[in-house]
């Protein structure tokens, strides 16, 4: 382990093997550094925040917060990052609420760009871009392989489906289906994000099977999706990518704004 003179660790804090940990970096109390972690100068870690291994974090990253919500009283509640993470400059994650599940989550292999924002109680799942200055609400579910680019501004309580691409700038206030295109103000949906399915490996045929879900969905306007949703999960021919977002479309009917985590919301 390496630590810089200037830098700061709290006893009780627990610092796992070779870590490196550069000039005025402040690390709390109650705060779990897993092994092969680098963090660079004038980051600042506290409050219960768990980071697993060989994640990176450049100057001036600040994780562990308390949440920016008028309800929160300085509970004990926490953020947890998986592995193989990089937190670019400026980058800002709180932690959960009482009102939430108490706990901000990031998964494994995720990117976040300079001055993007991870409000509490979200979640990140694996292998997720943020571009420079994305801003999430607070109780955000990003599924696997999304990538949101430049700019783009979440609502609190919005999902965004796995491999889904977010257009840059884009004002996100429903549920963003997964492996579709998404960009606008107001956001809509504009096609299959099928370069981004071929460089995750996804096969052709479940591509065009997207596709043809899509112009189903979204150019024939059919007042009535159900219909449509009942057809495809009845068709044997339907890919597995095609029920997923069938699914995925189901539930965000059940939220009062487009939005499926609105249902489970605790008021």
């Amino acid at each position: 382990m390496r630590v810089h003179p200037t830098a700061v660790v709290e006893s009780g804090a627990q610092i796992g093997k070779n870590v490196e940990i550069g000039p005025y970096v402040y690390v709390g109390p109650n705060v779990t550094i897993g092994d092969n972690c680098r963090i660079r100068h004038n980051c600042h870690i506290e409050g219960h925040a768990t980071l697993g291994a060989n994640n990176l974090l450049h100057p001036n990253v600040v994780l562990g917060t308390a949440p920016q919500d008028l309800k929160y009283h300085g509970q004990d509640t926490g953020l947890i990052i998986g592995e193989d993470n990089v937190f670019r400059e400026f980058v800002t994650v709180n932690t959960g609420t009482v009102t939430g599940n108490g706990l901000t989550r990031i998964g494994n292999r995720n990117y976040l760009m300079i001055c993007s924002h991870v409000g509490h109680d979200c979640v990140l799942e694996d292998d997720v871009i943020l571009v420079n200055g994305v801003l999430l609400g607070g109780h955000c579910h990003i599924e696997s392989g999304a990538k949101l680019m430049g700019g783009a501004a979440l609502n609190p309580f919005v999902t965004v489906g796995k491999q889904a691409y977010v257009g840059g700038l884009s004002r996100i206030v429903h549920d963003v289906p997964p492996f579709m295109i998404v960009e606008g103000n107001p956001a809509r949906v504009r096609g299959v994000n099928e370069i981004g399915l071929q460089r995750a490996g996804y096969q052709q045929e479940g591509i065009e099977g997207l596709w043809d879900a899509y112009k189903a969905i979204y150019r024939m306007r059919q007042l009535n999706r159900s219909r449509m949703y009942a057809k495809l999960e009845n068709d044997a021919n339907t890919s597995p990518e095609t029920l997923y977002l069938v699914e995925f479309l189901r539930r965000s009917q059940e939220g009062p704004h487009g939005r499926y985590l609105e249902s489970k919301r605790k008021h």
